[in-house]
């Protein structure tokens, strides 16, 4: 029976106990988001509660589902109640709330109204355009059934009946791009890959998301793990190989887990391994687990990781569907890009193709953070405005401060302005602005934002996480990071954003890999637009959005004071003097511009 979205219902159902068992589900988020907020406790409350009111039918009938990750993280423990079709969706649900919710609610029939989620959760997911993220929160992602009768393993049932050339050509078709951020045409890899020479072939999956803030890979790997192996069975039969492996973070532990969960239960089903699915094919899929090395997330070093050789990139050509795993022709996609797969198979490139714009089909997940009210995970077709997801879907700029900027694509990505709001977002908008999709993370900033020090913290993690074989990734990131720290700490000199752009296009030109490539993006950007800024911090010594600590100074409000004292109290150098029914003030060679007198003054005197 379809659901009905309502969050809100007066009349009375019949008492629980005298509905049929399949009239009630409740479902529990316990995605990593959900765990953390205590989802376990509530699941086993839930069944003790309906146990204790003699709602047993229930408990045997297994009414309480797991789900996948919802996006919406931050309203976690989230919690559906749904009888007889009809839809209650809660937030924030502690274990000491459950008892309410069965005795009102599921006996009763009356739903506790100010425990439902707010008009917020549904512009969140309403405005979104769910394809991969659908049934994350609703099939429980341990379970190989609730997969399967959703429709689960029919695309592979599909191109088992299909020629592997028909396969690829459907997905050509689709206009599916990878989704790990170079947005290279799937179906056109796979087809070189099944064309190049040598044998065995291999498929890999790269699930080492290693952007800061980015998460999209974990929440579908946690949330239907059965979608990317099927895309992989998919991926197999076209290119024509019978291993596979699935590349993934040691630091995503539930991810892994249920992975390892799903590949047991597809092998039980005889999805995976000898003769799949009574065919005269074997295909299998392995695990290897990432140490935490960004760099492994680019193809070459991943495939020596899995080598068992130390994960630094390779000079290409020859490419990996060419010369990759062991020297085999090896097609690598992401796990977003797998998942695509068997809805691509089973509804149609037709279909898909509707998504989305001209060359940039379908639709991209973005972890949505930063300065933004709604933040979570979110699913849009491409070529949506900015101004979209950061209004509609977010709800706006948190403490509705003046947006200034978004950051996408990660520590390889760019900074856009808020004057280009109402640019589209896909791969070419992106890369054609100086940024770039890369896995999909997005960060709001407000005007509280430091960029020059928000570059410097991506640079940061990009020189950290640099393997050092070539020189100018190596060399060059230190030289840059070593300038902004510079201009930081008020040290900035004459000439310092020409040097950092001649560092940049040399760096990005000359860099063996993506990593070192991109390196510069986000500085070459905010310098782009954000020139001013530079120049205030080297020029004038000041950093407008008062974040950059050394460029700091503290002054007392001569009009505002009310020489409470408070801030003299709390100064731990000193820097303060002060006598009752005195006017406060501050030594600026002894200040230490820890800020402490500013959060103590409940006057806003000190500025």
């Amino acid at each position: 029976m379809a659901e009905k979205k309502k969050t809100t219902k007066t009349d009375k159902k019949p008492k629980a106990e005298m509905m049929d068992p399949k009239d009630l589900t409740i479902r529990v988020c316990v995605g990593t988001g959900g765990l953390a907020a205590g989802s376990s406790e509530v699941i086993n409350t839930f069944y003790k509660e309906l146990d204790t009111q003699g709602l047993k039918a229930h408990i045997e009938k297994k009414c309480v589902n797991k789900t996948g990750c919802r996006g919406f993280c931050a309203k976690d423990v989230l919690v559906d109640v749904i009888i007889d079709g009809n839809l209650s969706t809660y937030q924030f649900i502690k274990p000491e709330m459950v008892s309410r919710i069965v005795t009102e609610h599921i006996t009763n029939g009356t739903p506790v109204k100010e425990w439902l989620v707010g008009p917020d959760y549904h512009v969140f997911h309403d405005k979104q355009t769910k394809i991969l993220l659908k049934q994350c929160g609703q099939i429980d992602p341990e379970d190989i059934e609730a997969y399967i009768g959703i429709g689960g393993y029919e695309g592979a049932r599909k191109a088992l009946s299909l020629k592997p050339f028909e396969v690829i050509e459907e997905v050509k078709a689709s206009g599916l791009r990878g989704r790990g951020g170079a947005g290279f045409l799937t179906g056109l890899k796979w087809e070189f890959c099944r064309l190049s020479k040598g044998d065995p072939k291999y498929i890999i999956c790269n699930a080492d998301e290693g952007d800061p803030g980015a998460f999209m890979d974990r929440a579908i790997i946690e949330g239907n793990p059965h979608s990317v192996i099927e895309g992989m069975i998919i991926g197999a039969l076209a290119i024509g190989c019978e291993t596979g492996y699935v590349y993934i973070r040691a630091e995503y532990p539930l991810a892994v887990e249920r992975l390892r969960m799903a590949l047991e239960q597809a092998r039980e089903k005889n999805f995976l391994g000898k003769n799949i699915f009574g065919s005269s094919i074997n295909f299998d899929i392995g695990i290897k687990l990432g140490a935490g090395a960004f760099v492994c997330g680019e193809s070459t070093a991943l495939m020596r990781s899995i080598e068992g050789k130390r994960g630094m990139p390779r000079p290409t050509p020859p490419r990996s569907v060419n010369k990759g795993l062991w020297n085999k022709p090896t097609a690598l996609n992401n796990v977003e890009t797998f998942a695509n797969i068997p809805m691509i198979i089973t509804n149609g490139a037709a279909w898909y193709a509707s998504y989305g714009n001209e060359n940039n089909k379908g639709t991209k997940v973005f972890a949505l953070t930063g300065k933004v009210k709604n933040t979570g995970l979110i699913e849009v077709p491409l070529g949506i405005s900015l101004k979209e997801i950061i209004y509609d879907i977010g709800g706006g700029v948190e403490k509705n401060r003046k947006l200034k900027a978004v950051q996408t694509g990660g520590p390889s990505g760019g900074c856009i302005p808020a004057s280009h709001i109402d640019m589209p977002v896909d791969f070419d908008s992106l890369t054609k602005i100086g940024s770039m999709m890369g896995s999909g993370g997005m960060v709001v900033l407000d005007d509280s934002t430091c960029v020059v020090d928000m570059a410097k913290f991506f640079l940061t993690f990009t020189e950290d996480e640099s393997c050092g074989k070539c020189p100018p990734c190596r060399i060059g990131t230190k030289r840059m990071l070593e300038i902004l720290t510079r201009i930081t700490e008020g040290k900035g000199k004459e000439g310092d954003m020409e040097l950092l752009v001649e560092l940049g296009i040399d760096i990005a030109q000359s860099s063996l890999c993506g990593l070192g490539q991109a390196a510069p993006n986000p500085v070459l950007s905010t310098i782009k637009y954000f020139y001013e800024e530079y120049d205030a911090h080297i020029r004038d010594g000041i950093c407008p959005a008062n974040v950059c600590k050394a460029l700091r100074q503290y002054v007392v409000s001569v009009e505002l004071c009310k020489m409470c004292g408070k801030c003299f109290r709390v100064c731990p150098a000193g820097a303060i003097s002060w006598q009752p029914k005195k006017k406060a003030a501050i030594d600026k060679v002894k200040c230490i511009k820890c800020g402490a007198c500013f959060e103590a003054c409940p006057f806003n005197s000190i500025m």
